[in-house]
């Protein structure tokens, strides 16, 4: 089916429930998605009730929009995402960032989970994501392009908006948050990378790892969509501490910063300027 068509059934159903246009988009990662419950007068949509969506499988994903206000924003949270390592598509993974800026919305705020890799980071540590590197060994734009979505080829010099980025050091200063910055690191998973290839990721400049968040980022800036993302530290990437990684440890760790996770994102969303 043409794309155009799926992202347009997709826009109208959801428009159908939400009767607004948003301001913001959120997706939230691994453990994260308590964010959703701070939204008001909430509007809840079942991925599997919209047109061409997957449903999400990962662990610490409810996989639904979210939509009403926040910070007196209008905005559509997607608590849970889809990932490529559920076996789906690097298409289908870019296919919802199309479907919110189809739905108006003029900037994508993106969180995960993350390994820390950079030696001076600690679990429980917030990073802003400044840049990233793609070694999921795919790119969701693959294939014939549609430019009525974005053109062929497009810079990603600056993907990470650089306003946004300095509304959050503001806003995590107030807050009194060390919020870290780097490089975030998309591998393919669903296995933990093993402590060489940790090695070589922290050669190559990577400050953090995760199996998300690059694919959407890389689709948002083919259709001009802002972005800004930040990771959680939930877990020191393997071969750093003489641990066992557990899928069920990152989501707790997630879990327990939640409360600092939902004041800074709060504050971001309040200092956005629309």
């Amino acid at each position: 089916m043409n794309r155009q068509i799926q992202i347009q059934q997709a826009v109208d159903y959801i428009h159908s429930k939400i009767h607004f246009t948003p301001d913001l988009a959120i997706i939230l990662g691994s453990g994260l998605g308590g964010l959703a419950d701070k939204i008001n007068a909430p509007i809840y949509i079942p991925y599997g009730d919209v047109p061409h969506f997957p449903v999400s499988t990962a662990p610490g994903h409810a996989g639904r929009f979210v939509a009403g206000t926040l910070s007196g924003k209008k905005v559509l949270a997607m608590q849970g995402r889809f990932h490529y390592y559920e076996g789906y598509d690097m298409s289908t993974i870019a296919l919802p960032i199309q479907v919110l800026k189809a739905l108006g919305c003029k900037a994508l705020v993106l969180t995960n989970a993350a390994g820390g890799i950079n030696l001076d980071f600690s679990v429980g540590d917030f990073m802003l994501i400044n840049d990233h590197i793609n070694l999921m060994g795919n790119n969701p734009l693959r294939g014939c392009n549609d430019e009525t979505i974005g053109p062929r080829f497009f810079d990603m010099s600056h993907v990470y908006n650089i306003n946004y980025q300095q509304i959050a050091r503001e806003c995590a200063k107030k807050l009194d948050i060390d919020l870290k910055e780097g490089v975030y690191l998309g591998f393919m998973g669903p296995s933990y990378e093993t402590p060489a290839e940790i090695k070589a990721f922290r050669l190559f400049g990577a400050d953090a790892v995760g199996m998300s968040t690059v694919p959407e980022v890389i689709a948002a800036d083919h259709c001009g969509l802002p972005v800004l993302a930040m990771s959680l530290i939930t877990n020191m990437a393997a071969g750093i501490k003489e641990e066992t990684l557990s899928g069920d440890d990152v989501v707790q760790t997630a879990q327990q910063k939640g409360e600092v996770f939902e004041q800074l994102m709060i504050s971001i969303v309040n200092a956005m300027p629309f």
